[in-house]
């Protein structure tokens, strides 16, 4: 059986949340560790003078373009209510 173990590059849409106003930043990249590390430490004009920030949730997606369309998505209204009954457990265990 031949192998097929190839390297797939992934692109990761994620969601931060503000431990100073828990307000969410939803973001995109190919990178989620150094992006999550950019973020932490205030690289990020749109998170510096919100840190510290706190990865609250994220997907995988096998192409740039679903992930880019996935991001624009969760900036919705519609995304926005998609991820408030995803993240149910989450923000109850917050009370």
């Amino acid at each position: 059986m031949p192998s097929t173990t190839t390297l797939t590059m992934l692109f990761y849409v994620y969601v931060l949340e503000s431990m100073r106003d828990d307000n969410r930043y939803i973001g995109f990249t190919n990178n989620l560790k150094k992006r999550l590390e950019e973020h932490q430490s205030g690289k990020s004009q749109s998170t510096k003078s919100r840190l510290p920030m706190k990865l609250i949730y994220f997907e995988a997606c096998t192409n740039e373009n679903d992930a880019k369309r996935r991001e624009h998505y969760f900036k919705t209204t519609g995304g926005r209510r998609f991820l408030a009954k995803r993240l149910i457990s989450y923000y109850k265990s917050k009370l």
